[in-house]
């Protein structure tokens, strides 16, 4: 059997398997908005994703691995010495990689975000802002790897994008949700915060689901080659998932909400170290990712009163950011991880991270709010983005049977 081959079909599933992440990142949106939303969420998470492969493959590819598409077919079968064009299938995988970051961010500015703005954020992020710490992370590029292992003893291990993907698109997102402001009825005048009920508790666990599935084709895949491969990843994702759900389960009080979403944030947490850290660590970095995301919620929804949809700040911001920092704690052969990790260059390493996206998101979403505006009008929200956007609403039988 021909090894490259092989490696091209294993990064393929991987990728598909990403692929269908992104109807979990759709249903679990159109589970927890309104009724006059769910359209809108599903056309905005596939059309970013669409978007997305555009601009990644002109723009984004280039400035995170330095690598282009513009040879012959001949070379593009052996670009960086590969062969069977397996950096065609690369690009592929990182792709769904690039595009969870718009999908991400959706969760949390539903609701009350024009299209074509969006549309427009999506391709500057994807081009721009995602690729700049990802090249600095996974392309070794800018010498920032380099420097981290001189000053700290080693680069920044993030094996599955806890960083690198979930908390960038998370704190990105928090540039987003402040510069869009709350949603209409989300807040009483004086400050109080008043509930807006999920409108599909089974569309949102479906989701949830299907994250939880694709998921394993997140981590393990993140080898990038059969050989590479390790149950290791495996167990550790199932571990952390688990220990995510049962912990948002006691601290949510037994919401539907937070028990799906806990098993997500266990997941973004063990990204990072899934390849080093001990199983029996794994499940401990799930339960403190599931309870913090529930706390963080609450505390960024009540206390904070920033209007975060789905709580993509603290899911994949928040737990991200702890799996980057987690796996310098527990990768540890003193703690029974395989080692090659220090604290300090995981904490520099995510809070590189956090300030790109913190700065990122502000400055995109800050700079089309002043120039072209990011919000639809107070009659199109009161109506829903489905009627005002694409003119048609999720059941369109049970409009014309009220008329």
């Amino acid at each position: 059997m021909n090894p490259a081959g092989l490696d091209v079909f294993f990064l393929t599933m991987g990728a598909a398997m990403v692929l269908a992440m992104h109807a979990g990142f759709a249903f679990l949106e159109v589970g927890t908005v309104r009724k006059k939303n769910q359209v809108n969420a599903l056309v905005r998470v596939i059309t970013d994703f669409g978007f997305s492969t555009v601009a990644y493959f002109f723009v984004g590819f280039t400035v995170a691995y330095g690598i282009t598409f513009f040879s012959p077919v001949s070379e593009l079968n052996t670009l960086s010495g590969a062969s069977n064009g397996y950096e065609m299938v690369h690009f592929f995988f990182l792709l769904t990689f690039a595009a969870a970051i718009p999908a991400i961010i959706s969760g949390g500015i539903t609701e009350r975000v024009r299209f074509w703005p969006n549309v427009l954020a999506t391709v500057i992020l994807v081009s721009l802002i995602y690729p700049l710490f990802e090249g600095m992370i996974w392309g070794s590029r800018f010498e920032y790897q380099a420097w981290l292992e001189s000053a700290f003893g080693a680069g920044f291990h993030d094996f599955a994008g806890s960083v690198v993907v979930h908390a960038m698109g998370g704190f990105i997102a928090l540039g987003a949700v402040v510069m869009l402001g709350a949603r209409k009825g989300r807040y009483s005048p004086d400050g109080r915060a008043l509930a807006i009920l999920p409108s599909n508790i089974p569309f949102l666990a479906l989701g949830s689901w299907i994250l939880c599935v694709g998921w394993f084709g997140f981590n393990v895949m993140s080898a990038g080659k059969v050989e590479a491969a390790t149950g290791l990843v495996a167990m550790n994702s199932l571990l952390a998932m688990v220990g995510g759900l049962l912990a948002a389960l006691v601290a949510g009080e037994n919401d539907p909400g937070f028990v799906h979403n806990g098993a997500l944030a266990g997941l973004v947490a063990i990204c990072a170290g899934s390849d080093i850290v001990h199983p029996v660590a794994a499940l401990v970095i799930g339960l403190v990712a599931g309870s913090g995301f529930v706390y963080g919620f609450k505390f960024i929804q009540i206390r904070l009163k920033i209007d975060d949809v789905l709580g993509v700040v603290p899911l994949h911001g928040g737990a991200g950011a702890w799996g980057g920092i987690a796996a310098g704690i527990f990768g540890s052969t003193a703690l029974g991880g395989a080692g090659g990790v220090t604290f300090m260059a995981q904490l520099v390493g995510t809070l590189t991270g956090l300030s790109i996206a913190i700065a990122g998101g502000f400055i995109v979403y800050g700079a089309l709010r002043a120039s072209i505006g990011i919000r639809l009008s107070e009659e199109d929200e009161f109506h829903g983005a489905d009627r005002s956007i694409h003119k048609i609403s999720a059941y369109p039988e049970e409009d014309m049977a009220n008329h």
